[in-house]
């Protein structure tokens, strides 16, 4: 069967005026010397540059990359990789892909996935807007997770908020039937944003008839998470299965 996406919309021309909305922001940020250790050791061996996979340079193959055929899900933002690890430590059946831009996040996922042994967690860096875009199949994943995306809270700024229309289409593409979408905000405008979206989205149902879904226990509790709960924020879940 050939390979079968959505077709490109307006962000993947060239000539497109306006900004695309991508999964990350460049911020500079220097690594500790623990980190770059991790980064020297690590990433050559268990990192993948997602322009490698987009140019086509290196094929996106995860049963070549875990060495099997699993249910595979999608981490879109793995941030410092606390919450990442843990997860996938908790589900070894389950192939891990963790899609992150910022190195310093990266090189602590990397001590993290390699002190705890972790064969079943695969990190790539770079925009995983593109990566969804221009390589994944459709069908191919059983879940992705979206937790704590930058929230862009001035109102000028929302329109590059991560989790737009034109992004949750592609994604219900790329999950399987049955596939999950989960996302996590601790900002009630974004979570409301979230929910609208997704729910206009003909190919996803919501897990509950309740507005959000219960913050499942196999979530960590990250520290941002804690710090947002400390400052009055209510964290929200949302959780959608593709028909």
């Amino acid at each position: 069967m050939p390979e079968t996406h959505p077709p490109l919309d307006p962000h993947d021309s060239p000539d497109r005026p306006h900004r695309a909305v991508t999964s990350f922001v460049h911020h500079r940020a220097r690594l500790t010397d623990g980190q770059q250790r991790a980064w020297d050791r690590w990433w050559p061996e268990r990192g993948i540059e997602v322009a490698d996979l987009v140019s086509g340079a290196r094929p996106f193959d995860p049963p070549a990359w875990f060495g099997r055929t699993a249910p595979l899900v999608l981490e879109i933002g793995s941030g410092m990789g606390e919450s990442t690890a843990a997860m996938a430590a908790a589900a070894p059946d389950t192939d891990h892909l963790a899609v992150e831009v910022f190195e310093p996040g990266i090189a602590q996922l990397l001590m993290r996935v390699t002190d705890a042994g972790l064969t079943n967690l695969v990190v790539l860096r770079g925009d995983a807007v593109a990566l969804l875009r221009r390589s994944v199949r459709s069908d191919s994943l059983d879940g992705v997770r979206i937790f704590f995306p930058d929230p862009w809270p001035k109102r000028r700024h929302r329109k590059r908020r991560l989790v737009q229309p034109d992004l949750v289409a592609v994604l219900a593409d790329r999950i399987r039937p049955g596939g999950s979408l989960h996302l996590a905000t601790d900002w009630a405008d974004y979570a409301t944003q979230m929910r609208d979206v997704c729910r206009a989205e003909p190919r996803l149902r919501p897990a509950t008839d309740d507005e959000w879904f219960p913050r499942p226990e196999w979530r960590p509790v990250t520290k941002f998470e804690q710090r947002a709960r400390e400052e009055g924020r209510s964290v929200r879940d949302l959780l959608y299965y593709k028909e």
